[in-house]
This record gives structure tokens, sequence and C-alpha cells, in this order.
């Protein structure tokens, strides 16, 4: 599995979440989007939905009829109802992302101490393979 680690600096995350979904979804794969605030979730729902000028991102919650069949989910819990293979945990949080292809960890200034232990926990991880993405110049790119 590769566990991504994005350092927040310059985009919010709610812009950081529809990239990266984008590219899932493009690849027909399905997403699961983790996080523990209800107003977050809330206003990750409405960038997806907004996520371009030609394009939206269909998304739902656990608690939406259908959900099983959204292509993107948000919750609270690391609950792949949608058979998502790929998740993002947006609010820092990591969680252990068990059956997943890839996890994408978001972090910024305020959870980046917790990032760190993060990584370091997971250093020698059989089966695991850790990357870190930094913005540089308004680009993404990987620094580790």
């Amino acid at each position: 599995m590769k566990v991504d680690f994005w350092q927040l600096s310059r985009d919010p995350v709610e812009k950081v979440v529809a990239l990266i979904a984008m590219r899932v979804t493009d690849s027909g794969d399905r997403l699961l989007i983790v996080s523990n605030s209800a107003e977050q979730r809330e206003a990750l729902s409405r960038a997806l939905w907004k996520a371009g000028p030609d394009s939206f991102l269909a998304n739902g919650t656990m608690s939406d009829p259908g959900a099983a069949h959204q292509p993107i989910l948000l919750s609270d819990t690391v609950q792949p109802l949608n058979s998502a293979s790929h998740v993002i945990f947006a609010d820092g949080e990591y969680r252990d992302p068990t059956g997943f292809e890839r996890a994408f960890l978001l972090f910024d200034d305020a959870t980046v101490d917790d990032a760190r232990g993060t990584w370091r926990s997971l250093d020698g991880a059989e089966g695991l393979e850790r990357s870190f993405f930094r913005q540089e110049g308004g680009k993404w790119a990987k620094i580790a």
C-alpha cells in the first residue's frame, strides 16, 4: 500500500481534495474521504460538486440512500461502503487504512507534528511505501 503525506501550504484542503479526487476517479477508482468534522465534510462535498468549470465530482455521505454506489464517499469513519480503493484523511488525522491501495494524509501547520509522528511510526512497515509531497511554486512536488 502507498501512503502519501501532502503538506498543505498555499491551497486550502478543499482544493487539494478535489485535485486528488479528480485523479482517482479519472483512473476509474473509488474514493473515501474521512474527516471527524461534519462542517469540513460539508465544505468538501460542496467543493467537489464545483470542482471545475465543466465538471463536478459526484459524492455522497454514508447516511445517503445509495451511498454504496457513490464514486466518492465522505465519512467520519474508515469504512469503504462504496468499495473505495483510495482514502483521503482530510482532517490531518491518520487512521489505519487496511484494505486500501493508497492513502493520502493531508496536513497543515497545525497538524505537522502529528504527521511527523505518523511518518516515523510507519518507518519499516512491511508492504508500505511512503511519499511526501509539498507545494513548490504552485505545483506539487514529491520530496521524499
